[in-house]
């Protein structure tokens, strides 16, 4: 009746399961990590390597951006794949029936690895507001000027189309806030009449107050099929920098507070914030799903290990982990498209598997067991 009462079980069994759970799960991350970015090393290096000038500390340095997200995005995963390792091997030393024997129900035997499940959540919602944004939003800079020199300032946005009245104008980066936005890889579309008579493309440009000034510019002349080299010129009169910098915003490049301030900023300029209203949410739904994977995963745990049926019992926790990642990006996916309304997006998938792992753990408890029909 005493244990019945208590959440968790002794402090010496709840420290030793958080910790067989949390290295189990760390070194599995750590594997997993390795092998991945070896992978990722091995097929891009050549793209690296390619741009003059480029050897072996850019290599170091895209290893240093790809970790951390990688770490973000698989550490859910080693945490389902650390839930099923512990307690299988629990399970198969008959130490779980001995916890069971001893009074404690099944929330009390996997309240250890639930409250681990919370601290690694909040790390990795740190980890990924103050590490991953940057390093994601520092390689997609990085990659679209083909591994070359990053610019100085913080990019706001990739690949721009803008259109100010006939005239079509395409930036590669758009960096810096207000009048000090600047423009790398630009391209002007000289249009009249839906026709297109000249290109102008220059390397860099920058705010003038009312217009664009490329540097160094050349164009060419579509009627004449002639180049010229006026250097200066303006452009794109009446466009300002929010056109440039508030254009193709990427929740995963920002982190909470900032992605934040960009959605209060669209919403003033009257554009659709949909999409990034779910990718805000799904910053706090995304790591709270360590949570979920003690739940998914407590099948494993609970039934005679002697039945022979250990390993199928492991595979079932297997699949409804990768169910939940299933259903999670095929939500994310219908709220960036604007099927779901954002909040269905980022958090029906963890409460429809908070639901279905809490049903596994009521079945279990009442002594029903989770097996296959033969």
């Amino acid at each position: 009746m005493a244990h019945a009462l208590q959440f968790f079980p002794s402090r010496t069994i709840s420290f030793y399961m958080a910790k067989v759970f949390v290295t189990r799960s760390f070194a599995i991350l750590g594997a997993l990590v390795l092998v991945l970015m070896t992978l990722d090393l091995l097929g891009e290096s050549g793209s690296i390597l390619a741009y003059p000038g480029n050897g072996e500390a850019q290599l170091w340095f895209y290893v240093w951006l790809r970790v951390p997200q990688l770490i973000d995005r698989f550490l859910p995963f080693s945490v389902l794949l650390g839930t099923l390792i512990a307690l299988s091997t629990m399970n198969h030393n008959s130490e779980i029936i001995s916890m069971k024997a001893a009074g404690l129900s099944a929330h009390q035997i996997l309240a250890p690895l639930i409250a681990a499940s919370v601290v690694i959540a909040g790390l990795l919602f740190v980890f990924s507001d103050r590490v991953v944004a940057p390093s994601y939003a520092t390689f997609a800079n990085w990659e679209s000027v083909d591994y070359g020199p990053l610019p100085e300032g913080e990019a706001s946005a990739r690949n721009v189309w803008v259109r100010s009245g006939d005239d079509l104008i395409n930036a590669r980066l758009a960096y810096g806030r207000g009048a000090e936005t600047r423009l790398r890889g630009v391209e002007v579309f000289d249009r009249s009449g839906g026709t297109l008579e000249a290109i102008a493309s220059a390397q860099r440009a920058r705010y003038t107050g009312e217009a664009w000034l490329l540097e160094d510019a050349t164009r060419f002349d579509l009627e004449r099929v002639a180049e010229s080299t006026p250097r200066d010129m303006l452009v794109a009169e009446g466009v300002t920098p929010d056109q440039f910098t508030l254009a193709n915003v990427e929740a995963r490049s920002l982190g909470f507070a900032d992605l934040q301030r960009a959605i209060a900023e669209l919403r003033a300029a009257g554009r659709p914030t949909e999409q990034l209203e779910a990718g805000l949410w799904h910053k706090i739904s995304g790591p709270l799903s360590t949570i979920l994977m003690p739940l998914l995963g407590a099948v494993a745990g609970f039934g005679l290990a002697r039945s022979g049926r250990l390993f199928v019992r492991a595979i079932i926790g297997m699949a409804l982990g990768f169910a939940y990642f299933v259903a999670d990006n095929f939500a994310l996916a219908m709220g960036n498209i604007g099927v779901y309304p954002p909040l269905l997006a980022a958090w029906a998938p963890f409460f429809l598997f908070l639901l279905i792992g809490e049903a596994v753990l009521i079945r279990t408890k009442t002594g029903n067991k989770i097996e296959p029909v033969p």
